[in-house]
């Protein structure tokens, strides 16, 4: 019935009601109704009479679904409704724990007073009277009793914050960590929010003065992605630049290929949060195998459907993908450069069994995202290529090998000195799940039907592991990528959070995925003097 109504007359997403001034967006109940109102063209940060936006509704009345695809659609977390309270203020007062943790995880400040110098902790230990009680009452314990107290205007001497402990490096006397979860949220996400507003102080160096490369890779993962827009979003703050400023190289694989396209053409980490959260619902419909169409028409419009690589050629980027039509397959890399020399003669000629592949200006960018996309069982191939990560999920040491063979192709052209060696190298990935044991995977001829059961699950869990195994991102491959740069004197940062859950590359679980990013905050949070001293190079 709204539909029929919009499709005949759309200005009616900007009607208000005479009570209240409130429009559709704000009365909308169901995740469906906020999605059909947004396509339509309702503004996200649209306010009532009280000043409220649809968010804020949306969180006093616990509708967590509308609230994520409020969020997912760049609702403002931080603006402020009747009585000077932010969404996270009303998600504290209702103790409504994933509301809280996914405000916080789409940037939700946690130290903005409302119009009585209250702070959504203040409200939390007011107004909690449920079950969770107990469990924000131990948050406002681990942030300290200073924060239980309205701010005190005109104050010369404020008590010092938990805040004030983390940018001095030191945790806060009131804390403890000895178990990082709910019990840490309001701690973390005060200092960390510090943290990354703090301003860089550091002057980053003119590039002529620069001799040599940083070097970005991201894993693949699936929807995990949204991990790495964490990391990069943690990144791009603490270091005051976007990260196509800060890095010369960006390498990346299926999810992380996409990222990486995504930041080489300047496409902000914020939004491709929201984008990844949208997108999802739109390319895992049904079942597996999934239809290529919805990716095939998502990449189009992000990329442009005729964008060639080489339209955009810094920084440079690779992509990885399988090329699947011989055995054994070979890794292919998609590249916005000329590639090196060894690679022309096997790469982009015709053999007596294989035709050239796609030079860098003919390629197009949405199909080098696809083929590194092109997940087994989870999307058809496109053409000869499968997903990279079948041969190199953690791109870190083809990057770099990449690197190597493209100086030796300037110094083989007698430009020597257009020569940048490898000066940093950051590895992001997906997130770690967490191990579970495994009771058998022997395989073996049965004798009897109690022994083919056996040899049934062996084989399943043999073919897991297996998979696993050729996938695996964080084992050996960092191990080698570590001491690959130890030897030559490159710093190595590897940044890949564990999860409590282990995410499926397909999940469509708002809650699953808004965990999953709040442990990556806390891992931002654990890993704090790490990401120091990474903003420590990225600004020589």
């Amino acid at each position: 019935c709204a539909q029929a109504i919009l499709e005949v007359d759309a200005s009616q997403v900007r009607s208000r009601d005479p009570r209240h001034k409130a429009t559709p967006l704000h009365w909308a109940k169901k995740a469906e109704m906020t999605q059909l109102l947004l396509k339509f063209g309702s503004e996200v940060n649209v306010t009532s009479r009280t000043a409220d936006m649809a968010l804020h509704i949306a969180v006093k009345r616990g509708r967590f679904d509308c609230a994520m695809v409020l969020l997912t659609h760049g609702a403002d977390t931080n603006a402020k409704g009747q009585d000077g309270n932010t969404p996270l203020h009303l998600a504290m007062k209702h103790d409504h724990l994933d509301m809280i943790k996914a405000i916080v995880v789409f940037g939700g400040d946690i130290e903005i007073p409302n119009d009585f110098g209250e702070t959504p902790g203040l409200l939390a230990a007011r107004s909690s009277k449920g079950a969770n009680r107990k469990v924000l009452l131990d948050l406002l314990q681990t942030v300290g009793t200073e924060r239980c107290h309205p701010a005190i205007p005109d104050s010369h001497s404020p008590a010092p914050s938990a805040a004030s402990f983390f940018l001095e490096g030191q945790p806060s006397p009131r804390s403890s960590l000895n178990s990082l979860g709910y019990k840490d949220l309001l701690y973390v996400s005060t200092t960390l929010g510090q943290f990354l507003k703090a301003p860089d102080v550091t002057d980053s160096p003119r590039e002529g003065e620069r001799n040599w490369d940083r070097l970005l890779c991201l894993d693949g993962g699936g929807i995990r992605g949204l991990v790495l827009i964490q990391l990069l979003l943690a990144i791009e703050k603490a270091a005051g630049r976007p990260v196509r400023e800060i890095f010369d190289w960006i390498a990346g694989t299926s999810t992380g290929g996409i990222l990486a396209l995504a930041i080489v053409h300047g496409k902000p980490m914020d939004y491709m949060r929201c984008l990844y959260f949208r997108m999802k619902d739109m390319v895992f419909r049904g079942s597996r195998p999934y239809e290529s169409e919805p990716l095939d028409e998502f990449l189009k419009k992000e990329f442009g459907e005729n964008t060639k690589m080489t339209d955009v050629q810094k920084p440079k980027v690779i992509v990885t993908g399988t090329l699947c039509d011989r055995q054994p397959a070979e890794l292919h890399l998609f590249r916005n450069y000329p590639a090196p020399e060894t690679k022309i003669p096997t790469e982009y000629k015709t053999t007596a069994s294989f035709k050239p592949l796609t030079r860098p200006e003919d390629q197009l960018v949405w199909r080098a995202a696809r083929c590194s996309g092109a997940a087994p069982t989870y999307f058809r191939p496109i053409g000869r290529f499968l997903d990279g990560g079948l041969l190199a999920n953690n791109p870190t040491l083809d990057a770099m090998a990449e690197i190597h063979e493209y100086n030796k192709t300037l110094i083989s052209k007698g430009q020597k000195q257009k020569v940048r060696k490898l000066g940093l190298v950051v590895s992001l990935g997906t997130g770690k799940p967490p191990q579970v044991p495994v009771s058998s995977v022997d395989v073996f001829r049965p004798t009897n039907p109690w022994e083919l059961a056996k040899t049934v699950f062996g084989a399943r869990e043999l073919g897991k592991m297996v998979v696993e195994c050729c996938t695996d991102a964080d084992g050996p491959a960092v191990d080698r990528a570590r001491a690959w740069c130890e030897m030559t004197d490159i710093p190595y940062f590897r940044l890949s959070p564990s999860l409590h859950t282990d995410v499926m590359l397909d999940e469509v679980n708002d809650t699953v995925l808004v965990n999953a990013l709040w442990d990556t905050q806390l891992y931002i949070y654990q890993q704090r003097e790490q990401l120091g001293r990474l903003v420590q190079y990225l600004c020589r």
